[in-house]
């Protein structure tokens, strides 16, 4: 069975940010350990997820829109066209054991919300959905104070801080479903 990884963030995040930085290092990390990467497929964390997986032999899933005007980054080695936003979230989400979270805008918390949602509801069984990078905990917990977000939602999160953290919590969950 392939094991595919869905990477969120940002598509402004320019190859000299941390984030983009942080996307190289988890895709080299995850490609590494025999991991399919799957990214909304265009530019930012998208690439950087992408460009690390693949100059490390690993296969790079992008989930493109029809819609959208620019080319998918270069990195993919194979794309799937959605005609829409809730078609391309659904084939973001639903063949992943796992998914990470780096920091975005808009895109990026709807993927989450979404995702997250899903965990609370048990639309999806439980997988590990990772938030690496130290601007979670304050966005959670602005969360947490301005909407209805209780403990138990919390705890479907995981907050990790480097992508060495973000690819051990998906081995462990995965290897722990394996068994």
């Amino acid at each position: 069975m392939e094991k595919i990884v869905t990477i969120f963030g940002g598509s402004k995040c320019g190859e000299e940010s941390e984030e983009y930085g942080q996307a190289v290092r988890l895709g080299h990390l995850l490609a590494e350990r025999g991991y399919t990467i799957c990214t909304g497929g265009y530019l930012g964390v998208m690439e950087g997820a992408s460009r690390g997986a693949r100059e490390h032999g690993g296969r790079v899933l992008g989930i493109v829109m029809n819609q959208f005007k620019s080319e998918p980054n270069r990195y993919l080695t194979d794309k799937v066209a959605s005609a829409h936003f809730y078609e391309r979230l659904q084939n973001l989400i639903e063949r992943s054991v796992g998914f990470v979270a780096l920091r975005g805008g808009a895109g990026t918390v709807t993927e989450l919300s979404l995702v997250w949602n899903k965990l609370q509801t048990r639309v999806i069984e439980p997988r590990p959905l990772v938030l690496l990078g130290v601007c979670w905990p304050k966005v959670i917990q602005s969360f947490r104070e301005h909407l209805v977000v209780s403990e138990r939602d919390v705890s479907l999160l995981d907050f990790v801080d480097t992508p060495e953290e973000a690819v051990r919590k998906i081995t462990e969950s995965v290897e722990r479903v394996s068994v």
